[in-house]
């Protein structure tokens, strides 16, 4: 069985990072590995929520790991709660990263041109450091332009500024980058990404949904991580990960009885199930 290790807190009722990566995961038959680098009572759309910082159990999870001698398909970072912990994911990825294992740093971190209570206004160039080492690096429009230090574009940013933040970001990496939650020329919703190597630009979008809620890039990402360590290809996985928030979406905005902090990620894994025994399919005919 592959196996991924993903580093991210856990906001214990919020259906984000852990609480959605371990089961999104475990989705695709891959063993899921946790690194929590924090506990927090909910995520922080709340207030008054606790937080309690685990970066001084890191260090200890990652050498015990090591001594037994544990190897991963994939190593996933998500919402990092300060500079040092950047820095212990970096060793973390320099430690347990072989040939054939490959990173995706999701560089949680803003919304709406902001940063998170609690980050430090040099935080974005820190994650930025982080990002060289990945293969895969999701941020969102707000976290893009903070990375480059240029202004926020806004949500609904026009595809050619949505372009220049994504030359800008694969002019200090080698892997690809994909930011999400973009509005397309042909008004739909979705992604767009570069390959550094070749300079060329991708994207995909869904119908839009006028719904808006926290999670969603957790659960793409998630998804992103299961489909990669399944083999497919990185396009068609960054697809399934756009399909599947977008039903999460879609069965949250139907739902009278939903709650306003998150999505119905829940509802849905039937369908992403139904996906996943098509890759199956596809494997065993290929063997």
């Amino acid at each position: 069985m592959k196996r991924v290790m993903t580093i991210q807190d856990i906001s214990c009722i919020g259906k984000c990072s852990l609480t959605v990566a371990l089961p999104i995961i475990s989705c695709f038959g891959v063993e899921t590995a946790i690194v929590p680098t924090a506990v927090l009572s909910t995520h922080t759309h709340f207030s008054g929520f606790t937080f309690r910082d685990l970066t001084d159990d890191l260090d200890g999870i990652k050498e015990h790991w090591k001594k037994e001698g544990f190897k991963f398909d994939a190593l996933y970072s998500g919402y990092l709660g300060s500079e040092r912990q950047i820095e212990i994911v970096r060793d973390y990825f320099r430690t347990f990263k072989e040939k054939n294992t490959f990173t995706i740093v999701d560089p949680v971190m803003a919304d709406n041109g902001k940063l998170y209570t609690g980050f430090a206004d040099d935080f974005p160039e820190k994650m930025a450091s982080l990002c060289r080492e990945a293969d895969i690096i999701l941020p969102n429009l707000s976290e893009a332009a903070l990375m480059l230090n240029e202004p926020y574009p806004g949500e609904n940013a026009p595809p050619e500024v949505t372009k220049k933040l994504l030359k800008g970001l694969a002019e200090h990496l080698t892997g690809i980058a994909v930011i999400t939650g973009v509005t397309l020329e042909n008004g739909t919703f979705g992604f767009m990404g570069i390959d550094p190597k070749n300079g060329e630009f991708f994207e995909y979008g869904t119908p839009k949904i006028n719904y808006r809620s926290h999670g969603t890039g957790d659960i793409f990402a998630a998804t992103l991580t299961g489909a990669l360590t399944r083999g497919l290809p990185y396009f068609d996985a960054l697809k399934l990960a756009a399909d599947y928030v977008t039903r999460c979406i879609e069965n949250t905005y139907n739902d009278p009885d939903r709650v306003d902090y998150a999505v119905n990620f829940e509802a849905e894994l039937p369908w992403l199930t139904d996906r996943i025994r098509s890759i199956d399919y596809i494997e065993r005919r290929t063997k």
